[in-house]
C-alpha cells in the first residue's frame, strides 16, 4: 500500500494504480476523456489534469495529468487547485471548438460523458465565434451510427476497436488539421464488437442505431438487470424497455464475466423480442370443448394422461425443473439431439470430475500460452475470443515490464511490445478469425485433430515430442509457459474433441503447470440442463412416442423442426396424442400443436441460467406485458397444481435446490423477493422518468396502479432506493454527476475491481483434485463417405433467435457448402455451383464456395440457417 496526499488528505492507496484511478476509486470526481479501465492510460486528452507537488513544503506545484502520474507513497497532487481547474474548464472548452450544439437531439443526450465532464468542470459558455470545421459521416453498417462531427479526438475508439478488439476496417486518417475516426471507405464495420463503440465513445459520434429507429431518452427507460441469451457465456447485460418494447441492450459490468464488453450478437440481437411473431394470447385447436385453452388443459392434465416433457436449453433452470416436475424425471427429455447431448455431458463430467480448473472469462486474459482445439470460437463465443486476444499479449508485456514500466501505462507498454504475440496455437477443421495473432495453426478433420491432439499430450507427459513440427512447437511452448490455457469447445459436435483437450489440460496440471480449460458450448443453459442429471435426448422422445401413440407432450421453448429433420419432427408431432407448447415466437412447431402458452423471453420472466463455466446467474423480468404471457415455470406451476395464479418465485427455486442439491448454491444468488433496503425496493425507473400518466392520457388521465413484483425485490416504478442496490439487482447506472455509463465507476470497490458485494453470480462447479479423464483416443465411429461434413458457425445466423432480430439478419450470409480449392478442381466444381449432399435424414442443395484451409477430406456447412437447420453434425457423404 501506498500513502498519497489529494488535496492535503492522507489516504492509503493500492500500489501499481495511476493518480487517476486511485481519485476515482476513492469516489472524487476528476474529469477524463481518454482513459478507461480496461484500456489504461495514454494520456491524451490532457482532461485529467492536477496540480502535482514534490512535498508538503512545494506551494508552487506544477501541472500534470493524473492518468500518467503513478501512485507512488508520498505522492501529492490537487483536484481543487483553481489553475489545475481553470485548465480542465479550458480544454474542454478547446475540444468543444468544433462540437454542434445539438445535446436537445443527439442520441446521446442525458448520459453523455462529455456532457457529464463539461459540467464537472465548470466551463458553461462558449466564446468561439467563427465557422466550425464539418464532417460527412459513413454508414457503418445495421449496427452503429455515425456522427463525427460530434468527435473531440479521445482516441477511446480506435484503441479499443483495433488495439483491443483486433478490428482491421477502423481507424484514425488526419491530414492538415483535420482527424477523422471511421472507415476509409464506407461500409458495414467488420469487427464482431463493433457494437461496443457505443459505449467506449464519451460522446455522440458513435450511437445505436437500433434504438435509433425507435429512440426513447434514458431517463424514460424501465431497465433491470439481465443475462445475454445468444451463447454459454452468460454476460451480463441491462436490458431496457418503453411502451411494451425493448429499446436497447447495454453491458452490466461483471468482473468474473464479460467486464466492460459485449459482443454484437448480444448487444444487437434483442430485436425478436418485439416480433410481430411473437405469441401474446393462450390458444388451442380445438374449440368444441367449451372451455378456455388453458382451462381445457388443466382438465385434460386431471385426466393423469401419460406425458413426456421436452425441455430445452434456452429455458431457465426453473422452467426445465417444472417441466421434470410436472411429467416426472423419467419422461423428462433434452430438446437437443443425442449427439450435442453426448458432448455437452462429457464437458460437464469434465469439469465436474477432472482436476483441471475453468476460469472465468475475466481470469482467461491473464493467461501466458494458449491453445485452441476445434473451436471456431469467434463465433461460437465471441467473447471469449475476444479475452484470448488480451491473453497473447500478456508474455509480449513482460519486456515492458522488465523496463519498469507501469501496468496502467498503456502507451509506454504498446511503444515496447509493438506487433509482438504471445504463444497462441489454433487446431481446427478451418481458418477462424484468431489467425492473426496465432503463432502456429493446423488444420484438420476430426480423426486427424484428435490424433494431433493426443500427440501433444504424450509429448507434454514424455517431456519431449515427435511429429510435425506444429506439435514440436505446440508442446515447447505449453511447457516453457507458467499458465497455459487449452480452448476447445461443441463446436465440432464431438466428444473425442472434448476429451482429447481434457488430456492435454490434465498432462499439464502434471507437469506442474498451473493451467486451466475452457470450453464452449452452444447455449445460454446448455450447462444447466445437464447438470439436471440424466436425461434422454430428442431421439429418445421420438422414439417412444412412435412406440406409444397415448402420449401428451409438453414441448418447452423448443421449435422442433429447428433442432431436428422436418420428417422426425413431423412424425413425432403426429404420433402424440396432445402437444402443449409453451414458446415465445412463432415458428415451424406452433401451427402443428393443440395448445399453445405464451412463454415471456428474458424480458418478461424471471430465470436462472448456468454458463459454460458452470456460473449460476440471475435474470429479471423487464417489464410486465399486457397480454397473456408469463414465464414458462408459472405455466407450469399452475399447471401441477390446477391454479390459476403461480407462486412466488422464490418458491420455484427453494423446491428445485431441494429437490436437486447440484443446484443448492442458487438460493444464495441474488436477494430474494422480500428483500428491502429499509423499507424500499430497487426501483427499474430511473428517479428522472416523465410522461407517466400522459402516455396514456388518451385512454383515461388517470394513473393506473403500477404492477407488484412479487417474484424479485425490483419495482416497476421510479419509487424506491435510489443508492447502490446488491450486485446482482444493479437496473441502471446513476451517481449524482454522472449520468452516462462511466457512473460504474461508483459501483465499483476500485474501479475495474469487482463490483460492492461481490460480482454477481456463484460457481456451482469445481475441479476434482484427484479426478483423472479416462481418454486413449478417438472413440467416435466414423461414418461411411469419403468426406467429413462438419458445420462451420457463424456469429450472425448461427443463433436461433438472434437470427430472427431485423440488424442481426442483415448480417446473416448466404449459406454455402465449403469445400478446399483441391476437393472443387477433382471433382469439377466451379464457385457458386449449386450441389446437393445426402445426410442421415436426407439430402440439401447449396451453392459451393472454395476455402483454400479446409482439409481435403472435410465439407463444410452453417449451422442453423433457415436452410440448414435440423441437420446432426458430424456426418460422412459422398461427392458424385
Amino acid at each position: 500500500m501506498a500513502k498519497v496526499y489529494i488535496d492535503n488528505k492522507e489516504y492509503e492507496v493500492p500500489e501499481g494504480k495511476n493518480m487517476l484511478e486511485v481519485c476515482l476509486s476513492l469516489g472524487l470526481d476528476l474529469t477524463y476523456f481518454c482513459w478507461h479501465p480496461a484500456m489504461d492510460s495514454v494520456g491524451a486528452c490532457r482532461q485529467c489534469a492536477v496540480m502535482a507537488y514534490r512535498d508538503e513544503n512545494d506551494t508552487r506545484g506544477r501541472l500534470t495529468m493524473a492518468c500518467m502520474m503513478d501512485a507512488v507513497d508520498g505522492a501529492r497532487i490537487s483536484i481543487l487547485d483553481d489553475r489545475s481547474k481553470e485548465f480542465r474548464a479550458e480544454n474542454i472548452e478547446s475540444l468543444m471548438i468544433n462540437h454542434p450544439h445539438d445535446c436537445a437531439v443527439c442520441d446521446e443526450g442525458g448520459e453523455c460523458h462529455l456532457q457529464d465532464m463539461t459540467i464537472m468542470s465548470g466551463h458553461n459558455y462558449r466564446r468561439y465565434r467563427f465557422k466550425k470545421r464539418t464532417h460527412v459521416n459513413q454508414d457503418l453498417g445495421p449496427f452503429v451510427k455515425h456522427e463525427m462531427n460530434r468527435c473531440i479526438q479521445c482516441y477511446r475508439c480506435v484503441r479499443f476497436y483495433n488495439d483491443y478488439a483486433g478490428g482491421k476496417d477502423f481507424g484514425v486518417f488526419a491530414s492538415s488539421g483535420r482527424v477523422f475516426f471511421g472507415r476509409s471507405e464506407e461500409g458495414t464495420l467488420e469487427s464482431e464488437f463493433s457494437g461496443n463503440l457505443v459505449e467506449v465513445c464519451p460522446t455522440g459520434v458513435f450511437t445505436d442505431k437500433t434504438l435509433h429507429k425507435h429512440y426513447t431518452r434514458k431517463w424514460d427507460l424501465t431497465s433491470a438487470p439481465s443475462v445475454c441469451q445468444q451463447c454459454a457465456v452468460g454476460c451480463n447485460t441491462l436490458s431496457s424497455e418503453r411502451y411494451g418494447k425493448i429499446r436497447r441492450t447495454m453491458t452490466r459490468y461483471n468482473g468474473d464475466v464479460n467486464g466492460y464488453f459485449l459482443c454484437d450478437r448480444g448487444r444487437f440481437g434483442y430485436e425478436y423480442v418485439n416480433d410481430e411473431k411473437r405469441l401474446t394470447r393462450v390458444a388451442q385447436k380445438n374449440q368444441t370443448s367449451g372451455l378456455d385453452a388453458f382451462e381445457a388443459i388443466k382438465a385434460h392434465l386431471a385426466t393423469k394422461p401419460k406425458m413426456i416433457g421436452i425441455g430445452s436449453p434456452r429455458a431457465s433452470l426453473e422452467s426445465n425443473f417444472m417441466l421434470r416436475q410436472l411429467v416426472g424425471a423419467d419422461n423428462f427429455y433434452l430438446g437437443i439431439n443425442k449427439i450435442e447431448a453426448e458432448v455437452v455431458k462429457s464437458v460437464y463430467d469434465v469439469l465436474q470430475n477432472g482436476k483441471v480448473r475453468t476460469p472465468s472469462l475475466g481470469e482467461v486474459e491473464n493467461y501466458d500460452t494458449v491453445f485452441v482445439l476445434g473451436e471456431d470460437v469467434t463465433n461460437t463465443a465471441p467473447m471469449i475470443a475476444l479475452g484470448l486476444r488480451q491473453a497473447s499479449r500478456t508474455l509480449p508485456k513482460e519486456k515492458a515490464f522488465a523496463l519498469k514500466i507501469q501496468k496502467w501505462n498503456d502507451a509506454a507498454i504498446r511503444e515496447v511490445v509493438q506487433d509482438d504475440k504471445g504463444p497462441f496455437f489454433i487446431a481446427t477443421p478451418y481458418a477462424t478469425r484468431l489467425e492473426d495473432i496465432a503463432t502456429g495453426v493446423h488444420y484438420g478433420n476430426t480423426e486427424d485433430l484428435v490424433n494431433t491432439a493426443m500427440k501433444v499430450a504424450e509429448g507434454i507427459a514424455k517431456g519431449s515430442s515427435a511429429g510435425s513440427d506444429f506439435i514440436k512447437e505446440t508442446v515447447e511452448a505449453l511447457m516453457a509457459s507458467k499458465k497455459p490455457l487449452i480452448v476447445s469447445g461443441s463446436g465440432m459436435m464431438s466428444q473425442d474433441i472434448i476429451l482429447a483437450a481434457a488430456k492435454i489440460a490434465e498432462s499439464l496440471q502434471d507437469a506442474g503447470k498451473d493451467v486451466g480449460i475452457v470450453y464452449a458450448i452452444p447455449e445460454v443453459n446448455s450447462m444447466g440442463t445437464a447438470m439436471m442429471g440424466n436425461a434422454g435426448a430428442l431421439e429418445d422422445a421420438m422414439q417412444r412416442t412412435a412406440e406409444d401413440k397415448n402420449t401428451t407432450a409438453i414441448v418447452l421453448e423448443t421449435d422442433l423442426y429447428y433442432r431436428a429433420d422436418e420428417a422426425s419432427a413431423t412424425s413425432f408431432l403426429n404420433n402424440c396424442n396432445h402437444v402443449i407448447l409453451l414458446d415465445s415466437m412463432e415458428n415451424s412447431t406452433t401451427p402443428m400443436v393443440d395448445y399453445i402458452l405464451p412463454s415471456g423471453t428474458f424480458a418478461e420472466s424471471d430465470g436462472t441460467c448456468v454458463n459454460n463455466e458452470g456460473r449460476a446467474q440471475r435474470y429479471y423480468q423487464v417489464f410486465k406485458p399486457n397480454n397473456d404471457m408469463l414465464s414458462s415455470w408459472a405455466w407450469l406451476d399452475m399447471m401441477i397444481n390446477q391454479t390459476t395464479e403461480a407462486r412466488p418465485f422464490d418458491n420455484i427455486v427453494s423446491e428445485m435446490t431441494t429437490a436437486l442439491p447440484v443446484f443448492s448454491a442458487i438460493r444464495d444468488l441474488a436477494p430474494d423477493a422480500d428483500f428491502r433496503i429499509g423499507t424500499q425496493k430497487i426501483p427499474r425507473q430511473t428517479h428522472r422518468f416523465s410522461g407517466r400518466t400522459s402516455s396514456a392520457a388518451n385512454i383515461s388521465v388517470h394513473e393506473e396502479k403500477p404492477p407488484v413484483d412479487v417474484d424479485s425485490p425490483l419495482s416497476y416504478t421510479m419509487e424506491g432506493y435510489h443508492g447502490n442496490p446488491p450486485s446482482a439487482d444493479i437496473p441502471f447506472y446513476w451517481a449524482p454527476g454522472w449520468n452516462s455509463v462511466q457512473s460504474i465507476n461508483k459501483y465499483q470497490i476500485e474501479v475495474g475491481g469487482p463490483l460492492h458485494g461481490g460480482n454477481p453470480g456463484v460457481r456451482l462447479i469445481e475441479p476434482n483434485k484427484n479426478g483423472t479423464i479416462q481418454f486413449n483416443g478417438r472413440k467416435d465411429i466414423k461414418g461411411k463417405g469419403q468426406f467429413e461434413v462438419l458445420p462451420s458457425w457463424l456469429i450472425y445466423g448461427s443463433g436461433e433467435m438472434s437470427a430472427q432480430s431485423p440488424a442481426v439478419a442483415k448480417r446473416v450470409p448466404e449459406a454455402v457448402i465449403t469445400m478446399s480449392d483441391k476437393t472443387m478442381a477433382s471433382k469439377g466444381i466451379s464457385e457458386h455451383q449449386l450441389i446437393k449432399i445426402s445426410h442421415p435424414k436426407g439430402e440439401i442443395a447449396l451453392p459451393v464456395h472454395a476455402c483454400s484451409s479446409v482439409p481435403d477430406n472435410v465439407l463444410l456447412v452453417p449451422y442453423g440457417l433457415k436452410n440448414t437447420m435440423g441437420i446432426q453434425f458430424p456426418f460422412n457423404t459422398d461427392l458424385e
